[in-house]
């Protein structure tokens, strides 16, 4: 499409949580302006994209990945860093590890210790008041909805941050991109263990995606993501395809 219509190499998908609501995707550049009178692209925090160069997804082994990978040097929760083995977060030469994203998996998936780490420190966060009821599959901690306050952010719960390049790059998971109600009595941590020999460490999945812009540089290697649409009052749905 880029190079039919003469765009720039670049993409931007914001995803909607809600089957009657309506996602996008962007071809080429912004504004990205959504109601009320919120220009997007205004407000993107950059990190570069990597390129993993195995290709552990089938097609033509030994040629690069196709996919999008960022590179994650930490995790917090509540911020406080949780102990990992860093070596994860890494691609190896065998293009193992990494972080990567994936819209074909609805929630963030995780090495196992990664995933064992991340749920205690977020478990050990929570108030106290929050009861912790039995898991539902394929959740390892989940809670009553009852004992859990809200906001316009959703659940209010410990956040989890992404720590990029450095301290001061964060992606922010809040509450509503990190809780998944399952039921009226029950809501879960919505990560899931992906083994302890997964070809990548962490992917990014579709629920940790709601409602954030995130936008693919192609031609610059690098990715923007504005963190929740929420906390600038808006989301996915409020484009404004009028605006120019």
């Amino acid at each position: 499409l880029a190079a039919a219509f003469s765009l720039n190499r670049k993409f931007a998908i914001c995803l909607s949580p809600s089957a009657r609501s309506n996602g996008v995707i962007i071809i080429g550049d912004g504004p990205y302006v959504l109601l009320p009178n919120v220009d997007v692209s205004k407000s993107l925090t950059y990190t570069p994209l990597l390129i993993n160069q195995v290709n552990t997804e089938g097609g033509f082994l030994g040629t690069p990945s196709n996919e999008y990978f960022i590179g994650v040097k930490s995790i917090k929760v509540g911020g406080i860093a949780i102990p990992l083995n860093t070596t994860l977060l890494s691609i190896d030469s065998e293009g193992i590890g990494g972080t990567k994203f994936s819209t074909a998996v609805p929630y963030t998936v995780l090495e196992t210790s990664i995933y064992k780490a991340l749920l205690q420190a977020f478990v050990n966060a929570m108030p106290t008041k929050v009861t912790r009821v039995a898991p539902v599959v394929p959740f390892g901690a989940c809670f009553n909805s009852r004992d859990i306050g809200s906001s316009r952010l959703g659940p209010s719960v410990p956040q989890i941050d992404l720590v990029l390049q450095n301290s001061k790059v964060l992606w922010s998971i809040i509450g509503a991109n990190s809780i998944v109600r399952v039921s009226n009595d029950v809501s879960c941590l919505g990560f899931v263990d992906g083994g302890v020999t997964p070809k990548t460490s962490i992917v990014i999945g579709g629920h940790q995606l709601d409602n954030n812009l995130v936008q693919f540089d192609i031609a610059s290697s690098r990715l923007g993501f504005s963190n929740s649409l929420l906390l600038q009052r808006t989301m996915c749905s409020n484009f404004n395809f009028t605006s120019t």
